[in-house]
């Protein structure tokens, strides 16, 4: 059937199908959340599990391998928090004892007075008994509230132990069933050799971006928490590595998680060794993420996952509205994905290119002419055959030549 549509029903129907998808994405994300983390893992993996198969080990057994290498990896990580964070705890005033709370409190006034342009004694006076501020907090840490949270931040940790099981066998299936899954993928695109050239290329081109771009990122955040916390333990800082840790996991999150994880040690440095020690560990940490964020995060990455600042926040903003906070960590290897498709399918080159933070005119993309159908057939079935003969070559021999 033929509808002759206008621009604007177009644009509404694209508006609805858009909505209808968000909505869909936010009901199913019990499913959607620990399979979508499966699908970025098992591109990330997939290098791995070939490397081991061509080195004689079992596909079985070296995708088996490639899962417990991230388990290890995840509970190293989980190990540095799980030491960090006690520490942290111990060096917070006690809850039931009123001198150590009241001597945190003369500290952190004496530093707000060191650098505060006008009286504080309105808000922090000097009695720690006539403060607002200060009875507030004590009633805080004395009532429920710290209960209740505790038993909701179990309540978290359960839950996540729950998904992270089920991400793991998710994962473990996917890297098993990889090459029948990404066969009958392909089929779906109908059995002609253009679409199933263009679908290889689509799905090749998704997996090394999304590849890319979360290797080369936790390069970088684990450089540059190591860096942090060197400086920061140098430095003295009470809880040098746990501000690094935190920082390597939050900068995961464009620009938001940058942000925040630069308080805390400013923080620190405030209440712990003065206002000096704190401008000086903000100018650092600002210095060091600028050089991350305009040097080394271009070079390293390259063009594949060039997206520019205002998609990052917006795919920010979508994701976070649909999956909450593991929205915000996922949503740069999704717009990563979905711009390595867009680059790909024909028609929707322009935006991949309003994606993209490259500033230059590109020109008009051309199709090639073909004098007839059985030509254009014939070139494209030996454009497929090239490549899967040249796959094929890469599983033998690891370098792209043959031997």
């Amino acid at each position: 059937m033929n509808l002759d549509l206008t621009t604007a029903t177009r644009w509404g129907l694209n508006a609805l199908a858009l909505l209808g998808v968000a909505v869909a994405l936010w009901l199913g994300e019990s499913i959607f959340i620990p399979l979508t983390i499966a699908v970025l893992l098992a591109a990330v993996l997939w290098p791995v599990v070939e490397w081991l198969n061509r080195r004689g080990i079992p596909w079985g057994l070296a995708c088996t391998l490639s899962v417990c290498l991230l388990v290890l990896l995840n509970l190293a990580i989980t190990l540095g928090f799980v030491l960090a964070i006690p520490r942290m705890l111990q060096g917070l005033p006690s809850p039931n004892s009123y001198a150590n709370q009241k001597q945190y409190y003369d500290n952190f006034r004496k530093q707000v007075i060191k650098v505060s342009p006008v009286p504080v004694d309105s808000v922090l006076p000097e009695d720690a008994e006539n403060s607002r501020l200060f009875d507030q907090v004590r009633k805080t840490l004395q009532g429920e509230y710290v209960t209740q949270l505790l038993l909701h931040l179990l309540n978290d940790l359960r839950s996540w132990l729950l998904q992270w099981v089920l991400i793991l066998f998710i994962l473990l299936f996917l890297l098993m069933e990889g090459r029948m899954l990404t066969r009958r993928l392909v089929e779906i695109f109908g059995p002609s050799p253009e679409a199933t050239l263009k679908a290889q290329e689509a799905l090749r081109q998704m997996a090394h971006s999304v590849r890319s771009y979360l290797i080369w990122r936790t390069i970088v955040n684990f450089g540059l928490g190591l860096v942090l916390g060197l400086v920061y333990h140098g430095a003295g800082l009470q809880h040098a590595w746990l501000w690094a840790l935190l920082a390597a996991i939050l900068c995961y999150i464009p620009y938001i998680g940058t942000i925040i994880a630069g308080f805390p040690p400013v923080i620190d440095a405030f209440v712990n060794m003065g206002p000096g020690w704190a401008i000086g560990i903000l100018i650092f940490y600002v210095a060091v993420v600028t050089f991350e964020g305009y040097i080394i995060v271009p070079v390293v990455m390259g063009r594949s996952v060039s997206i520019n600042a205002t998609t990052v926040m917006l795919g920010c903003l979508f994701w976070s509205l649909v999956w909450g906070t593991p929205g915000l960590f996922l949503a740069m290897p999704l717009l990563a994905a979905l711009k390595a498709i867009c680059e790909q399918v024909p028609g929707w080159q322009p935006w991949a290119n309003l994606m993209s933070n490259d500033d230059s005119i590109k020109p008009p993309a051309t199709e090639l002419i073909y004098t007839t159908e059985e030509e254009k057939t014939l070139i494209l079935q030996q454009e497929a055959e090239k490549t899967l003969l040249l796959e094929d070559i890469k599983r033998t021999n690891g370098d792209g030549t043959k031997g």
